[in-house]
């Protein structure tokens, strides 16, 4: 069986974000949603998510160093079998726990053993074990983050699952779906799936805390004269007034446009930022009105700024 850390890529002593970090890259390129219909990318695809979950628990991990138990987490069967032999009762003292009649083996037994959960009576055949915990990356959209969204996923298993992102999710926080991850064995429950959220950036709205920003460009007419002008929101345009003689770093604020939490009706606001544009090309009124304008004391702004 392949060792963990081959399966990843990383040397024993590497620390756990290079884990972390060499795990996300094979199972981007891995994924059954990039090879669709590809078994063997699938296959690996399991290999490398079942690796990361026994080095992402720092339990098992330091286990595994120890040798206690194998690449899949089972208990190490050479020790745990060589105990069985040895304690046996005198005339029986070789022969395994478990066995049956005919020398053969029940899967229960076997597993019972090894885990170090027998039971007595009935209880030896009822060796029950909760499936391992899956975990997935998932690259989400800013706005179906802020706004809550439902997206079709695949979870390591090739399963097809929809995974409701709740409203005001933020990056890097994960999901848990319960009873999603690896199946159980003996009828145990089923593991976890743990979804980590990568919210991708947007191309002009930035969220800090339940606050959303944004930076508005306005025509320099707009910022002089004020009025009307339509800006863009999380859930769609608004309209906005802007105060004559605004300038350049003005920030206006939308109360109630930011971000709101699941099952809560209060939310952050929007803080609007004003930067004043002058027009690619040319205006001609505009150029000879300012060189007849005389000039005021105002207008020596770094001297007023005391630059100079």
């Amino acid at each position: 069986m392949k060792s963990p850390y081959d399966i990843i890529g990383v040397a024993p002593d590497v620390s756990d974000e290079d884990i972390r970090i060499a795990y996300r890259a094979l199972a981007k390129k891995h994924h059954p949603d990039l090879h669709p219909d590809d078994e063997e990318a699938e296959g690996r695809f399991k290999e490398i998510s079942a690796a990361y979950t026994l080095l992402s628990d720092p339990e098992k991990r330091a286990r595994f160093d120890r040798g206690e138990i194998d690449a899949s987490g089972a208990e190490n069967q050479e020790r745990s079998f060589y105990r069985a032999y040895a304690d046996g009762s005198e005339g029986a003292r070789y022969a395994p726990f478990g066995a049956d009649g005919e020398g053969g083996y029940a899967a229960e037994d076997i597993f019972a053993e090894v885990f170090g959960q027998f039971g007595k009576g009935e209880g030896r055949r009822g060796f029950r074990m909760r499936g391992q915990d899956v975990t997935y990356t998932l690259r989400c959209p800013f706005l179906d983050a802020v706004n809550g969204a439902k997206t079709r996923i695949t979870l390591p298993d090739g399963k097809s699952l929809d995974v409701l992102i709740p409203k005001g999710t933020r990056d890097r926080q994960t999901l848990r779906l319960k009873g999603q991850g690896m199946p159980g064995i003996g009828g145990g429950p089923a593991g976890d799936a743990f979804v980590e959220i990568h919210m991708d950036p947007h191309a002009f709205f930035q969220r800090k805390d339940s606050n959303i920003h944004v930076e508005v460009p306005v025509t320099l007419s707009e910022a002089v004269l004020g009025g009307q002008i339509r800006v863009p929101t999380i859930d769609g345009p608004v309209s906005l007034t802007i105060p004559p003689n605004s300038n350049t770093g003005a920030t206006l604020r939308l109360r109630n446009k930011g971000v709101g939490a699941a099952g809560s009706i209060s939310r952050g606001d929007q803080y609007v930022t004003l930067k004043v544009v002058l027009p690619d090309e040319p205006d001609d009124e505009l150029i000879q009105f300012l060189k007849d304008r005389s000039p005021s004391p105002s207008d020596d702004l770094r001297e007023k700024a005391g630059m100079v």
